[in-house]
């Protein structure tokens, strides 16, 4: 029982850290509109480089994967006394994953999750993350695709666990962000068999209108960005 509810307070704990929405918050930082106004409205650090900064991208980047590594390498470290074991930590991963999906903190509207997901794996197992890694550079060099890539990194993740390590307590909650992922990438996916999803580094776009469950608050940055350096 104590060791349940210590994995329900490491799943809680890798959610809220999830939740932080490091896109929007690096854009304020530093000045720059929020990224769900343009481009394709995503707090993600593919949308935030098509504003033109790179420093904000790479920002984003970086500390969206540290919310994937992190909290799984924490329980890693000091949860076993707790009874938290790898697949606790790929619980804790996944969590981390959901909360950059859905944050408690901004309305639940958040981002795609791809640099969450690649922190986790390289959490979890480091070969692992970077096999994906590796996957999603070759697909974006090709392609120059940031969706393509990431669609076929999600796709190699849990092949890759399973040919390589085995079907373990990690595999299930891997095979569960991959699905996530790919289903969070509904548009693009539309979108690249339409032909009219943006390559990496083009710039930005005003953010289409939302409708139905869209970010409530874009209407206060309807017009298209001024920091465009």
């Amino acid at each position: 029982m104590q060791d349940t509810l210590f994995l329900v307070l490491a799943v809680l704990a890798g959610y809220l850290i999830g939740s932080l929405s490091f896109a929007v918050i690096v854009s304020r930082l530093m000045g720059l509109s929020d990224p769900r106004s343009y481009g394709s409205g995503n707090p993600g650090a593919t949308n935030v480089l098509r504003s033109g900064n790179k420093a904000a991208a790479i920002l984003t980047l970086v500390f969206d994967a540290l919310k994937g590594v992190v909290p799984v390498l924490l329980v890693l470290k000091y949860g076993a006394p707790y009874g938290l074991e790898e697949g606790s930590a790929a619980l804790v991963g996944l969590a981390a994953f959901i909360g950059h999906l859905y944050p408690v903190f901004f309305r639940f509207q958040g981002g795609k999750g791809v640099a969450t997901a690649a922190g986790v794996l390289l959490a979890i197992n480091p070969w692992l993350g970077l096999g994906t890694l590796a996957v999603w550079i070759a697909m974006a060099v090709v392609f120059r695709y940031s969706s393509l890539a990431s669609l076929t990194a999600a796709v190699a993740a849990p092949l890759l666990q399973m040919l390589v390590w085995g079907v373990g307590p990690e595999l299930p909650a891997i095979a569960l962000m991959s699905l996530l992922l790919i289903w969070r990438h509904a548009p693009n996916i539309r979108k690249l068999m339409a032909g009219t999803e943006s390559k990496l580094g083009q710039k930005a776009a005003p953010a289409a209108p939302q409708t139905g469950h869209g970010h409530g608050h874009s209407h206060k940055h309807s017009k298209p960005k001024h920091h465009s350096k």
